[in-house]
């Protein structure tokens, strides 16, 4: 890899991002470094002289979109347009060399490190010598500053990296290292920043949220970052995503409780209810526990809204654990809820279990689940109707004729939209109206602007 010579500034570079939000904020900084340095951005990669390919590697299925991705992005190369892909990321953090080795498209591999020095690996004298590095996670930095790559009314506020839980299912450990928090001055002054660029809502986002502070200051400091994050002028709404169960303590109900501009809605991934499935995942807790849980949260925050992730068909789990944990998706009646079928992660502990589960079996049980939810979110949003909320306006369809947004109830590119007619004036990206709701269409409502 030549590192010497100056940029050729000008020249175009995309990136295309995919997986979770946190790897979003990965990419945004890549933005950053990259426009700083006197590259020219595009959002079509076609236009690219280079494009980075910013990857997950969680799971099974979002390895084979990467791969794909990159093969589409490889077919563009004969056409003379583009000359380079990086691959940066999860998936590249954790198979840097397989990835070059089987991929002819990649000349580059940076791992986690791209969000760090991107600009570095970005340079127009090293086409044809093609490498693969990484960095210890531990070296890698936690707050940099990047360019919203989403619309510019909400943005992912990340609080911290990598993950202690060792959960026996998941690599995030293995990838992103140990937990580190942020700073709490330096998540501070970047949301300040955020809101004077016109962000209203700010989705709190790491790996375990509740976890945050207490490797930095000894405890758990999310209620206060929180109550801190509330005084910023022109942040609107606040909502915190990935939660761990057994770190929902009273205080933190007790400010989103009490706090406005905190939403009402919390992200608890439980991923089952049965208490040796959760003890073969390494995760504490019981069906009794979790109950208790989750109506100590309501009862905290009387409205709350609930999102929650499950996995089907870890090894060991039969049809009796299968069927309690139906029951209990069934009674618990969440407001927002995701399964997943379990993947088997070469790497993590559950590789080896016994008990293993076909894959045929895994997607039944997948489908059972999301066919209940769907019918509990039909009858949740029905009672809706007639009644009117707060909506954050994202945008106008063209198809149908209608604006659309999110309630406080709904997070960013994993929950349900409003769908509205304006009234009078088409309201802009970010404004806030009021909607009356008048029709549900499968997870979506429908509505008017009142």
């Amino acid at each position: 890899m030549a590192t010497d010579g100056a940029n050729k500034t000008g020249e175009k570079v995309s990136i295309v991002s995919l997986g979770c939000a946190k790897n979003q904020v990965d990419a945004e900084a890549m933005l950053r470094r990259l426009r700083d340095a006197g590259y020219e951005l595009t959002d079509d990669p076609s236009k690219a002289a280079c494009v980075i390919v910013n990857t997950c590697g969680f799971l099974e299925s979002a390895r084979a979109e990467a791969v794909e991705s990159i093969i589409e992005l490889g077919k563009l190369k004969p056409e003379g347009t583009i000359k380079a892909i990086i691959v940066s990321g999860c998936l590249s953090q954790l198979e840097k060399e397989n990835i070059l080795d089987q991929m002819p498209e990649v000349d580059a591999v940076v791992g986690l490190s791209g969000a760090n020095n991107i600009e570095e690996h970005v340079k127009w004298e090293w086409y044809g010598e093609r490498f693969a590095m990484t960095v210890e996670t531990d070296k890698l930095r936690i707050d940099m500053p990047r360019i919203l790559g989403n619309e510019p009314h909400y943005a992912y506020l990340k609080i911290a990296e990598g993950c202690d839980n060792r959960c026996s299912y998941c690599l995030i450990p293995t990838i992103r290292g140990r937990f580190r928090s942020r700073s709490m001055e330096s998540i501070l002054s970047e949301a300040e920043e955020l809101a004077k660029k016109g962000v209203k809502e700010l989705d709190v986002v790491a790996q375990d949220t509740t976890r945050y502070g207490e490797d930095n200051y000894g405890a758990p400091m999310l209620p206060e970052l929180l109550r801190r994050l509330c005084r910023i002028d022109g942040i609107h709404w606040i909502r915190v995503l990935y939660g761990y169960p057994d770190r929902v303590s009273d205080e933190l109900l007790t400010v989103m409780r009490e706090e406005e501009k905190i939403v009402k809605y919390l992200d608890l991934p439980l991923q089952h209810c049965d208490g040796g499935i959760l003890k073969s995942m390494n995760r504490r807790g019981d069906e009794a526990s979790l109950r208790n849980l989750i109506s100590r949260i309501r009862s905290a925050v009387p409205g709350i809204t609930l999102r929650t992730t499950l996995i089907a068909g870890l090894p060991g789990e039969g049809e009796r654990e299968f069927e309690a944990l139906a029951a209990f998706v069934k009674d618990m009646k969440f407001d927002r809820l995701g399964v997943f079928p379990y993947s088997r992660e070469d790497g993590t502990p559950a590789w080896s279990f016994p008990g293993q589960v076909d894959e045929e079996t895994k997607y039944r049980r997948t489908e059972i689940i999301m066919e209940e939810q769907f019918e509990i979110m039909e009858r949740l949003n029905r009672k809706k109707l007639g009644s009117t909320a707060e909506v954050l306006t994202e945008g106008w369809d063209s198809y149908i004729k209608m604006c659309y947004g999110r309630t406080a109830a709904d997070a960013p590119d994993v929950d349900g939209k409003v769908f509205f007619t304006p009234s009078g004036k088409r309201p802009a990206p970010g404004d806030f109206v009021t909607v009356r709701f008048t029709d549900v269409l499968d997870y979506d409502l429908m509505g008017e602007q009142v």
